[in-house]
């Protein structure tokens, strides 16, 4: 259930009308890494772990919602940035208090410039926030991403919010109002807070590596193959023990040779990991079980009827009712 309250989060303020950064910031209103995407990202990925978790479900609701109430707040600076076109536009008799408002000529066809860009965003939406990026590219629920696996979704999460934070950072660096800016450095924390929160989600379930259920073949999962010439850096990511697993890497200096040699692949050995095929197979098995299990548990019907919420008044109701009785 949704309740709107009209006051916004953070009280959104701006010193002067700027067409141009609210153009720019429409990159946060319907653009692949903004509000919307992000709120309607998490509200879709809420329903399933709604049962067989019940906690993250609540975060993820909680930061859908929240990001709802950054796009208003997104909307609202740009509609203010925007003050004075709406009422223009509506001056359909009379071109002269536009001309005014631009400047003579040459900040017109400026303006007519920057429109051709985004024509909707002027030209459709009379000077109103409308659901494109800042080229006018109109939002799509294909920047929605879930995959239905928990541990998946909040590492898809925890890029969404930082891919948001560095939209921000560089809006910050085209304007010179220290109103918006301050607005701007608001929301860029906030997901910051959220790429923590998602974080702190991934933790508090194991295992929750690899993401989904199978395991990875061991005679693949430490392989690093050396794919160019030149200079060849060494680091975590090729040397010592993986991060995840605590494998030994194996380093492939030449793989046009090496997969030749072990008939594409097909011939390979398992080297620096003491998993074997059988052992995977048995990880395979139990996480799966596991996983099922828990599922099941949370959301098959105990009497063949399904139920989303459970109501405080409906409960008080049947207890009341089984009293009398």
């Amino acid at each position: 259930m949704f309740h709107h309250v009209k006051e916004l989060q953070f009280n959104a303020r701006v010193s002067k009308p700027d067409v141009r950064f609210a153009k720019l910031l429409l990159e946060q209103f319907g653009g692949p890494n903004g509000e919307l995407k992000a709120a309607m990202q998490y509200f879709v990925q809420g329903f399933g772990c709604r049962k067989p978790h019940p906690d993250v479900y609540d975060m993820l609701m909680d930061i859908a919602t929240e990001e709802f109430s950054h796009l208003e707040i997104v909307g609202a600076t740009i509609q203010m940035l925007l003050t004075g076109v709406n009422g223009e536009l509506k001056n359909a008799a009379d071109e002269s208090d536009l001309n005014k408002m631009l400047d003579g000529k040459a900040a017109k066809e400026n303006y007519i410039h920057d429109a051709m860009t985004n024509p909707h965003f002027f030209v459709v939406s009379g000077g109103t926030p409308v659901l494109t990026d800042s080229v006018g590219n109109p939002w799509s629920a294909t920047y929605i991403m879930g995959m239905g696996d928990l541990t998946a979704d909040l590492r898809l999460n925890i890029g969404a919010e930082t891919s948001a934070k560095m939209v921000y950072e560089n809006l910050m660096k085209f304007t010179d109002d220290a109103y918006v800016k301050e607005t701007l450095r608001y929301l860029m924390t906030r997901e910051v807070a959220h790429f923590q929160m998602f974080q702190a989600a991934l933790d508090s379930i194991q295992p929750n590596f690899p993401p989904g259920i199978l395991q990875s073949d061991p005679k693949f999962s430490n392989k690093y193959f050396n794919m160019s010439k030149g200079d060849d850096f060494k680091g975590p990511w090729n040397q010592g023990k993986s991060p995840e697993m605590g494998e030994e890497w194996q380093v492939i200096n030449n793989p046009v040779e090496h997969v030749r040699e072990t008939n594409g692949l097909l011939n390979e050995k398992v080297q620096g990991t003491m998993r074997t095929e059988e052992s995977v197979q048995e990880d395979n098995q139990a996480l799966s079980a596991e996983r099922k299990a828990e599922v099941d548990a949370a959301t098959l019907p105990k009497n063949g009827i399904m139920s989303w919420s459970v109501y405080e008044d409906g409960l008080k109701a049947k207890s009341n009712e089984n009293k009398k009785q």
